[in-house]
C-alpha cells in the first residue's frame, strides 16, 4: 500500500508539472495556428477587421503572378544563402571538432560572441562597408582594384551576405556537433585499406556527419525564407520575400486574412522541409545500423 501510494504521489507530481507545459503550448502555440488557419478562410471587411464569411479567395489570390514570384524569389534567396552557408560551415565546425579542447572552448566563445549583440545593430554595420564610399569601396579603391565605387546596397548580393552573417553560426554549431561524436577510428580504418582522403571523406564522414548538415540546413533554410528585416535592411526595397508581403499586409494593406493564408502556405511548406528531413536522418541511421 504504501509503494502504491508513493507511485501515486509521484504520478501527480508529474502532473502537476506537465499541465503547465500543456497549458502553455495550448495557448500560445497552439491557439494561435488555429486562429491563423481560420483567420484565412475569411473575408477582408471594407474599411477594417475582418467578415466573417467562408471564402477561398485568399488562398486563389497567391496564385497571382506577383505573389507567386515572390515565394519564387524568397525560394531562391534561401537556397542561395543556404549553399554558400553549407560551403563555409560545414568545414568550419568540421575542422573545430578537431581542435584541441581549449581550441574547442575559444571557437566556441568566438561563436557565441555575436550573439551578445543585437542582430540589426550588427545588420546596420553592413550598411557602413556595403554603401557608396564605404568601407569595402575605400578598400578595393585604396588596392586600385575599382575605380569607383561599387553602390552594393540596397541590391541582392547584400542581402545574400547578409542571410550568411546572420546564419552561419547555426550552421558551423550543427556540424561541429555531429562531427565532435564521430568516431575517428573508422576514419583512419578507411585509410588504412588503401581509401584516399577524398574517398574516406565521401563515405565515412559525410555519411556520419550528414545528419548535422541536414540540422545545419533546416535552421537555416527556413529561417531566410522569412527573415524580412535583413531584405529591408539591405535590400531596400528591391528584395521582397515572403515575409515582407506578409507584413506589408497586416501592417500597410490591413488584409489579416490574406496575411493569414500566406502564412499558412508558408508555414506547410516549411512543414513539408521538416519532414524531408526527418525521413532522410531517419533513413541514413536505419543505413548506419545494417
Amino acid at each position: 500500500m504504501k509503494q502504491t501510494n508513493a507511485k501515486g504521489k509521484r504520478g501527480g507530481a508529474i502532473w502537476l508539472t506537465l499541465v503547465p507545459l500543456y497549458l502553455f503550448t495550448l495557448v500560445f502555440v497552439a491557439g494561435p495556428l488555429v486562429y491563423m488557419f481560420v483567420l484565412s478562410f475569411e473575408t477582408r471587411a471594407e474599411v477594417w477587421g475582418v467578415v466573417h464569411a467562408f471564402t477561398w479567395e485568399n488562398y486563389k489570390k497567391i496564385l497571382q503572378p506577383v505573389y507567386l514570384n515572390t515565394f519564387w524569389e524568397s525560394f531562391r534567396l534561401a537556397i542561395t544563402s543556404t549553399a554558400l552557408i553549407c560551403a563555409l560551415g560545414y568545414p568550419f565546425g568540421y575542422f573545430m571538432a578537431k581542435l584541441s579542447p581549449t581550441g574547442k572552448r575559444y571557437m566556441l566563445l568566438a561563436l557565441m560572441i555575436p550573439f551578445w549583440t543585437s542582430s540589426l545593430i550588427r545588420l546596420y554595420g553592413w550598411i557602413i562597408v556595403f554603401r557608396a564610399n564605404g568601407t569595402l569601396d575605400s578598400v578595393l579603391m585604396g588596392l586600385h582594384i575599382t575605380q569607383s565605387p561599387l553602390k552594393l546596397l540596397y541590391t541582392y548580393p547584400a542581402v545574400v551576405v547578409g542571410m550568411v552573417y546572420a546564419l552561419l553560426q547555426f550552421m558551423i554549431l550543427a556540424v561541429y556537433s555531429s562531427a565532435e561524436k564521430l568516431d575517428w577510428s573508422l576514419v583512419e580504418a578507411a585509410r588504412d585499406l588503401g581509401a584516399s582522403p577524398a574517398k574516406a571523406f565521401l563515405t565515412v564522414t559525410l555519411p556520419l556527419t550528414l545528419p548535422g548538415l541536414l540540422s545545419g540546413v533546416i535552421l537555416t533554410f527556413i529561417p531566410s525564407m522569412g527573415l524580412f528585416f535583413i531584405a529591408d535592411i539591405l535590400g531596400g526595397n528591391k528584395v521582397v520575400l515572403v515575409g515582407s508581403l506578409i507584413q506589408d499586409q497586416l501592417m500597410k494593406a490591413h488584409d489579416w486574412p490574406f496575411a493569414a493564408a500566406l502564412s499558412v502556405v508558408l508555414m506547410i511548406l516549411t512543414s513539408l522541409l521538416i519532414s524531408l528531413y526527418k525521413r532522410i536522418t531517419h533513413t541514413s541511421e536505419l543505413e548506419g545500423l545494417v
